[in-house]
C-alpha cells in the first residue's frame, strides 16, 4: 500500500512544481497586461493627440475662412439719417422758410473707413416720410438732388429725381380714416406716406477720388418732412453674390476646402519625417551630387593626360626610394646627387603642371612632393655619412631649408 502511494506521489506533480509554474503563469499574465495597459495608453495618446490636430486644423480653417470674407466682402447695406437745415432770415412775413432744405452727411464709418468700396456698384436711395397734410398735396412734384464731393470738396457726381406724394381721392381718404379712428386716436397709427427716392441705380466709386460725403437738397419752400433717411445697398455679383445670398451653403463649402487643403499639407509632412518622404530618390540624388565634381574645374587635356594618376607615379618613386633604407653603402654612392635633383626637379615640375590643372590634386601632389623631399634628405645623410634627422622635426626642417637653398 505504501509502495502504491509513493508510486502516485512520483506520477504527479509537486507542490513546489505547481507553485512554480502557478507563479510563471502569474508573471506571464502580468507582463501580458503590463502591454496591453502600454498599447491601451499609446492608442489613448494617439487619439488624444489626433483629435487635437482635428480641431486645430477646424479652428484654422474658420479663421481663415472668416479672413477671406471680411476682407473680400465690402459693405452690404449702410443706412444714415438725414438732418435737413434751411435759412430762416427772410425778409418776406409770408415765408418762414427762405432756402430750400439741404442736409450734409458723411460716407465715412466712424470718420475713418470708407462705406463704398472702389469698383463696387451701389445704389443709394432717399426715404421721405411726409405727412398726407393739405400742404403736401397742393405741392404736387418736386425735385430732389444730390451732390457728391470728394475730400477735398471737389464734386465728383450729381443726381437729380424727382417725386411727389401718392395720389388719394377724398372718399379713400374717409374711409381709412374711419377704419384706423381707434388706432389714430390711440397714436398707434398716423396718416403718413413713405417716398423712395432712387438716386443712384449703380454709383462706383472712384479709387483716385473716393467720395467721402454728399449733399442732398429738395426743390421747395413748402415741402413738410418728419424724417428722412439715405440708405446705400450694394448689388454683388460673382462670387460675392453667392457669399451674401448662400451664406450658409458658402461657409461650409469654404471651411471644408481649407481643411482639406491644410489635412493634405499635415499628411505630406507627416509622411516626409516618418517615411523619408514620398520620394526617396532625391535624397540620394541629392548626394551623389555633392560627390560629384566641381563644375568649374577644367576638364584635363592631352598636355596633362600623363599627369591624371599622380598617386601612382609619386607610390613608384616612394617605394624605389625607401628601398635605399636596405641598400648598402656602395649602392647608395652610385646614386649621384646630380641625377637625384634632376629628378626631384622633374617631380617638381608635374607637380607645378597638375596644380594649375586642379585644386583638388594639387593638395595631394604637395604631400608626394614632400614625401619625396623627405626621402631625397634621407639618402644624402646615409651617402655622406650623418646621421638621420628625420626623427627631429626641428633639425629636419632645418636640414630641409638648407637644402633647399644649396639647390
Amino acid at each position: 500500500m505504501s509502495s502504491e502511494m509513493e508510486d502516485m506521489d512520483s506520477e504527479g506533480p509537486t507542490i513546489q512544481e505547481l507553485g512554480t509554474h502557478f507563479s510563471g503563469l502569474l508573471i506571464h499574465i502580468q507582463e501580458r497586461l503590463t502591454i496591453l495597459y502600454r498599447r491601451i495608453q499609446k492608442r489613448v495618446l494617439q487619439t488624444a493627440v489626433f483629435v487635437c490636430v482635428l480641431l486645430l486644423l477646424l479652428w484654422v480653417a474658420i479663421f481663415l475662412y472668416g479672413s477671406f470674407y471680411y476682407s473680400f466682402m465690402p459693405t452690404a447695406n449702410f443706412i444714415t439719417p438725414v438732418h435737413f437745415y434751411y435759412r430762416t432770415d427772410c425778409t418776406s412775413p409770408h415765408h418762414s422758410i427762405c432756402s430750400f432744405p439741404m442736409a450734409n452727411f458723411s460716407l465715412r464709418r466712424n470718420s475713418k473707413k470708407q462705406v463704398m468700396t472702389y469698383g463696387q456698384p451701389y445704389q443709394i436711395t432717399l426715404e421721405l416720410e411726409m405727412p398726407e397734410s393739405p400742404a403736401n398735396e397742393q405741392l404736387g412734384m418736386f425735385l430732389v438732388k444730390m451732390y457728391c464731393y470728394s475730400y477735398e470738396g471737389q464734386i465728383i457726381d450729381t443726381a437729380a429725381r424727382s417725386t411727389m406724394l401718392h395720389y388719394r381721392s377724398s372718399l379713400l381718404q374717409s374711409l381709412n380714416t374711419l377704419m384706423f379712428s381707434p388706432l389714430l386716436m390711440m397714436g398707434a397709427a398716423e396718416q403718413k406716406q413713405y417716398i423712395l427716392v432712387e438716386l443712384y441705380s449703380s454709383y462706383i466709386d472712384n479709387s483716385y477720388k473716393p467720395t467721402v460725403g454728399a449733399v442732398i437738397e429738395i426743390h421747395s419752400q413748402q415741402v413738410q418732412i418728419y424724417k428722412a433717411q439715405v440708405y446705400i445697398h450694394a448689388h454683388f455679383s460673382g462670387i460675392r453674390y453667392i457669399l451674401y445670398h448662400f451664406p450658409m451653403a458658402s461657409a461650409v463649402v469654404g471651411v471644408l476646402s481649407n481643411f482639406i487643403f491644410l489635412s493634405v499639407l499635415i499628411l505630406i509632412s507627416y509622411l516626409q519625417v516618418t517615411l523619408g518622404g514620398i520620394w526617396p530618390n532625391q535624397q540620394v540624388g541629392k548626394w551623389n551630387k555633392e560627390r560629384q565634381g566641381r563644375a568649374d574645374i577644367p576638364e584635363p587635356t592631352d598636355q596633362y593626360k600623363r599627369n591624371i594618376h599622380p598617386e601612382d607615379n609619386s607610390i613608384v618613386t616612394k617605394t624605389h626610394l625607401l628601398d635605399a633604407s636596405v641598400m648598402g653603402p656602395s649602392d647608395i654612392n652610385a646614386y649621384s646627387s646630380g641625377k637625384i635633383e634632376e629628378s626631384i626637379l622633374d617631380t617638381e615640375v608635374e607637380d607645378n603642371v597638375e596644380t594649375n590643372g586642379s585644386r583638388g590634386l594639387a593638395e595631394e601632389q604637395h604631400v608626394s612632393e614632400a614625401q619625396n623631399e623627405e626621402t631625397y634628405l634621407k639618402l644624402r645623410f646615409l651617402s655622406e655619412g650623418l646621421p638621420d634627422v628625420s626623427t627631429d622635426p626641428t633639425d629636419q626642417a632645418y636640414y630641409r631649408a638648407g637644402t633647399c637653398l644649396s639647390s
